[in-house]
């Protein structure tokens, strides 16, 4: 059974919290980073990203920018631009994007659960982005940037959810890019005790996204643990940074292909390869994106056309029947010769925020032929973390992104 347990949080003074929100820290390269903390200099990827804080020179793994990142992080704290929580409580994080809302649980979660399995994962992690995360959530002694967490809806605690959001929010605004972040304070003694109770009742939480970052708090749990070995469980370290969000509400877009070369084909021989794995028809550009699964679209020498697979190539596996398994086993090994996709540098991937526009102009920049996804679902991702699987690489894009430094879980 799930332990998720509230948290004394430290969190941005009610004055400050629109300008230290930031979006996680790999979502930008060094130099979108570099301004996007010029834009905004209290944005929190100040911390996250610490490399911003010196010239190029400096190595972005430097000893040194762990060590800025700390001392940024306790410098805030100790002027005042954050608050520390008088006792251990739930927050609520509501996010809204055109239209569209989800609510999630902010709390902690426990690294046996992730040991155990409790904590489902998807996807592999590599060991090089871990050790990134390690050494910033260690040297800062907390972690600042939430594991996106999914499970499947409980009637209690959409009751107390619910029921906290009539109230006036600690936080409301509206971020540059239009999303709305609204948190609430869960304090009250007995929602407290019930969610705590609800959570325990359920034995299966998935990792939608930020897995290197569960990887890296869990690690550095470990490692605390063996520095204090008469550790009794209750300790921070033992505990990770998590915005819980019921499945029903979850919004998962398209994570699309791009690929830079036909495999010494030119367009029209490549077109009649696909006419042979695939149903394929000419598409108006107004119905490029895939309207359900099964199916994907291609552009293609300034042409979009809708590709089905055929009946006879789809599985009930949950790995092998998830479209980007199909595209990849049928078309991008066999045909492309693109066999590892993790590594291969004829391949990228785009995610669905772009849009069907940013395909379009990657075929006119570095690209032969782009791939748009119907999105994996939800309940696909349950299906395959279930079965103890992964899933292909780059198969789920999530939106909206959960900002980082809204709420912080020092370790000690």
């Amino acid at each position: 059974m799930a332990v998720i347990r509230p948290f004394a949080g430290i969190r941005p003074c009610r004055e400050k919290a629109a300008r230290i929100a930031a979006l996680p820290y790999d979502v930008y390269n060094r130099r979108e980073a570099k301004e996007e903390v010029l834009r905004e200099p209290e944005s929190f990827l100040r911390i996250d990203r610490a490399e911003t804080q010196f010239d190029d020179s400096v190595d972005t793994y430097a000893p040194e920018v762990y060590q800025k990142a700390h001392d940024l992080l306790w410098e805030m704290i100790g002027r005042g631009d954050f608050i520390t929580e008088e006792k251990s409580c739930y927050y609520i994080y509501e996010l809204t994007m055109d239209g569209r809302t989800q609510t999630g649980i902010a709390a902690c979660a426990s690294i046996d659960d992730y040991q155990n399995g409790v904590i489902k994962k998807h996807e592999n992690t590599r060991a090089e982005k871990e050790q990134d995360r390690i050494r910033h959530v260690d040297t800062c002694d907390a972690q600042t940037g939430p594991i996106f967490l999914a499970y499947r809806a409980h009637p209690v605690i959409s009751e107390i959810v619910n029921r906290t959001k009539q109230k006036t929010p600690e936080y409301d605004f509206t971020a540059p890019d239009g999303v709305t972040h609204r948190v609430w304070v869960v304090a009250d003694t007995a929602d407290i005790d019930a969610l705590q109770a609800a959570f325990s009742g359920i034995d299966q939480i998935y990792i939608a996204d930020g897995h290197h970052r569960a990887a890296s708090a869990v690690k550095v749990g470990l490692k605390r643990r063996a520095e204090y070995p008469d550790y009794d469980g209750s300790e921070e370290f033992n505990y990770f940074l998590s915005v819980l969000f019921p499945d029903e509400e979850l919004y998962i877009m398209d994570y699309n292909r791009v690929v830079r070369d036909l495999n010494g084909m030119d367009a029209g021989t490549f077109l009649a390869k696909m006419k042979e794995i695939f149903e394929v028809s000419v598409l108006k550009d107004e119905e490029r994106r895939p309207q359900e699964k099964g199916s994907f679209t291609m552009y293609l020498d300034e042409q979009w056309y809708l590709c089905r697979f055929r009946e006879s190539d789809l599985s009930d596996d949950p790995v092998d029947g998830l479209d980007v398994s199909l595209l990849q086993s049928l078309l991008l090994t066999p045909v492309l010769g693109i066999t590892d996709p993790k590594v291969d540098a004829r391949i990228d991937f785009v995610g669905g925020i772009r849009g069907m526009d940013e395909l379009e102009r990657r075929c006119h920049a570095d690209a032969k032929a782009a791939f748009a996804m119907y999105p994996t679902s939800i309940q696909e991702l349950f299906a395959v973390a279930d079965a103890g699987r992964l899933m292909p690489p780059k198969s789920t894009w999530f939106e909206p992104k959960l900002r980082s430094g809204l709420f912080i879980h020092a370790l000690s």
